[in-house]
């Protein structure tokens, strides 16, 4: 068994019946990029997130996002020490290789921001000081649902950074039946065990980034990433950066299926969780309750795919 599916398997052990998912966060670590999963409380984006993070034998924090969580809670603070007369820079949770940041809509937009550098830039700076973030690193938030009360909606600039916008959705009847059971069990809540090093990630990462991606590919992704900032249904597009994302994230998938090359179905299927998040719809699109969603699927259908 590949290390891949080690993984895999061993986060299903936690999470039950949502192996897309489970895929789709792995692509998502491999092609170096953040995940944001977005969902009602209680489906288990928390326990996706943890199933992650004790799978792997990497440094983890978790930052319970709240309306009162200040900047400095996030990328740490000076403190000055009496002892030495002078300041000692105490790095925050987000200087970890795996980070959770629950309930990242319920802080405020100053704290949210506080993300940003580290996100892009692997590193944070305090008081002029940079640390930079061990590799790996992972930054998996979770949100609740903008019609729900105390959300702040995060900016565009923000979303751009999460490389997907994932929801995991209300379990089917059968694994909420193994849900009950393992809970009655005891067995629900188990600790996951390590199966993965640091190294082994950032091996995985460097073999990933290897996969060819065909010329015609690359041009096909161009085409449905430049048809966002034209479509009359979008008042902003995609970003360059989310081109970057949508050419990594395919071939981070074709690595999960154990192949050297990327195949048109890779970008196709990609483009569906890296690219809607990204875009802003047009006032009349809102008004006839379009999804961002059902545009990225009508470009989608509109271009053909390369043979």
């Amino acid at each position: 068994m590949g290390k891949v599916a080690v993984l895999s398997e061993n986060m299903k052990k936690r999470i039950i019946g949502k192996d897309d998912v489970i895929r789709k966060v792995i692509t998502v670590l491999l092609a170096g990029g953040h995940v944001l999963l977005e969902d009602v409380p209680g489906v288990g984006k928390t326990s996706l997130a943890r199933a992650l993070a004790d799978s792997l034998s990497c440094s983890f924090a978790r930052i319970q996002c709240t309306p009162d969580t200040m900047p400095s809670d996030i990328t740490g603070l000076s403190v000055y020490s009496m002892e030495k007369g002078e300041f000692k820079v105490l790095p925050g949770p987000i200087v970890n290789q795996i980070v959770l940041a629950d309930e990242i809509n319920r802080t405020s937009p100053k704290t949210q921001a506080a993300l940003l550098e580290a996100m892009e830039e692997r590193q944070v700076t305090i008081d002029g000081n940079s640390i930079s973030i061990p590799e790996p690193f992972m930054v998996i938030g979770t949100q609740n649902p903008m019609e729900m009360a105390g959300t702040y909606p995060l900016p565009e600039a923000q979303l751009d950074r999460f490389m997907m916008k994932l929801s995991i959705g209300y379990p089917s009847k059968d694994s909420s039946v193994q849900i009950a059971d393992d809970f009655l069990k005891g067995i629900l809540h188990e600790e996951t065990q390590a199966v993965l090093s640091a190294e082994d990630i950032i091996q995985m990462k460097e073999e990933a980034a290897k996969v060819e991606i065909h010329k015609d590919l690359v041009n096909y992704a161009v085409n449905v990433v430049e048809e966002t900032r034209k479509h009359h249904s979008i008042k902003c597009g995609a970003s360059p950066r989310a081109l970057l994302d949508l050419l990594r994230a395919s071939q981070a998938r074709a690595y999960l299926d154990e192949r050297n090359y990327c195949i048109p179905l890779d970008v196709f299927e990609t483009a569906k969780d890296v690219l809607p998040h990204r875009l802003i719809l047009s006032a009349e699109a809102k008004m006839n309750k379009m999804s961002q969603e059902t545009v990225m699927l009508q470009i989608l259908n509109n271009h053909p795919v390369p043979q």
